[in-house]
C-alpha cells in the first residue's frame, strides 16, 4: 500500500492511500498522516484503510506534500556508505556508531515542488537517500525486532549546502535551509518491502545518473539504525530516519559540481518510486 498527503486547490490537506489516478482522502477517520501510517502496520489496518477509501482525488488537482508534513523527528545518518566515506576523506575512520544529525520539517518539500538554492550559498549539493518512517512507538528495541517497528519507506533528497555544513563539526546549518530538500512521493508500507537492504538507489540530474548503489552497502543497516536511535529517544509513528547517501555527490567531483536553477533532481528507490524536484533560486 502507498500512503500520501497532499493539498487541494482550496488549501485543505488530505491524506490516504494512493492508486494510479490519485489519493483517496481518509482524513475523516485518521486524524493525521502519522496515525494513518500506524494504522497500516497490520493486515487488518490496511484492510480498514482500503475500505474507507471511497473517492479518489486526481493528482492533477493536488499538490503533493511530504508524506508526513510535520514529523516530530527527522533523524539523518551521515557517511553511511563506505564509498561516500572514501570520497569525503573519512574512510580511515569508519564510524562505530551511526553519525547522526537532524533536519527540520521546514527544510523539506514534497514531490513535484521546487527545492530552493538559498541566497547565502551556491554550494548546493545533492544526496539521494532511502527514508524510513516509524510505524509504532519504539523505545529500546533490539536490532532483531527493529524492522517490526517500521511503518514504511520513501525516497529522500538531502539537499546540502557544503560550505555551511563545514562551518563547524556539526552538520546542522548546511542541512536545514528552508525548502532545500525533499521526500516522498509517498510512503510504501513495510509489508511491501520485506528487505530494505535489497533496494537500488539512483539519483539523476537532468537525466544523468550521478549516484547508483544498493542499500546492501550501508555501513549501518536499517534495523541497526532504528535500534540505535530508539536507545536515546522514543521514536513515534511518523518519525523519519534518512539512512545516508552513497558516492557520487557534487563536492567530491573534479571539478566540483553544484545544483543550479533549472536542474531536475530525481531520486529513485526500487520498489518505492521516484521523487522529482526542480531547483529554483530562493526569493530574497
Amino acid at each position: 500500500m502507498k500512503l500520501a498527503a497532499a493539498q487541494q486547490d482550496d488549501g485543505a490537506a488530505i491524506w490516504g492511500p494512493v492508486d494510479a489516478d490519485g489519493i483517496a482522502d481518509v482524513s475523516a477517520r485518521w486524524s493525521s498522516p502519522a496515525e494513518l501510517v500506524e494504522a497500516a502496520m497490520d493486515d487488518a489496518g490496511r484492510a480498514a484503510i482500503a475500505e474507507a477509501a471511497e473517492r479518489t482525488t486526481p493528482f492533477d488537482d493536488l499538490r503533493l506534500l511530504p508524506p508526513i508534513p510535520a514529523p516530530a523527528r527527522i533523524i539523518c545518518v551521515g557517511v553511511n556508505y563506505a564509498d561516500h566515506a572514501a570520497e569525503s576523506d573519512r574512510a580511515a575512520e569508519p564510524p562505530g556508531h551511526p553519525v547522526l544529525f537532524t533536519r527540520f520539517a521546514s527544510s523539506l518539500v514534497g514531490d513535484g515542488q521546487p527545492i530552493e538554492r538559498p541566497i547565502a550559498s551556491h554550494q548546493f549539493d545533492w544526496e539521494g537517500e532511502l527514508a524510513v518512517v516509524i510505524g509504532r512507538r519504539t523505545r529500546l528495541v533490539g536490532r532483531a525486532n527493529a524492522l517490526d517497528h517500521v511503518g514504511g519507506y520513501a525516497c529522500l533528497m538531502d539537499g546540502t549546502l557544503r560550505d555551511w555544513q563545514r562551518h563547524t563539526s556539526q552538520f546542522t546549518p548546511g542541512k536545514n535551509f528552508d525548502r532545500s530538500g525533499a521526500w516522498g512521493p509517498w510512503i510504501v508500507t513495510a509489508d511491501q518491502v520485506p528487505d530494505p537492504s535489497a533496494l537500488e538507489l539512483t539519483t539523476t540530474i537532468d537525466g544523468e545518473v550521478v549516484q547508483h548503489a544498493s542499500t546492501s552497502l550501508m555501513i549501518h543497516d536499517v534495523a541497526s539504525i532504528v535500534s540505535y536511535c530508539s536507545t536515546f529517544t522514543t521514536l513515534e509513528p511518523g518519525d523519519v530516519i534518512a539512512t545516508g547517501t552513497p558516492a557520487g555527490v557534487g563536492f567530491a567531483r573534479t571539478p566540483q559540481r553544484w545544483l543550479e536553477p533549472g536542474h531536475e533532481v530525481r531520486v529513485e528507490v526500487s520498489s518505492i518510486g521516484v521523487l522529482t524536484n526542480q531547483v529554483v533560486d530562493a526569493a530574497p
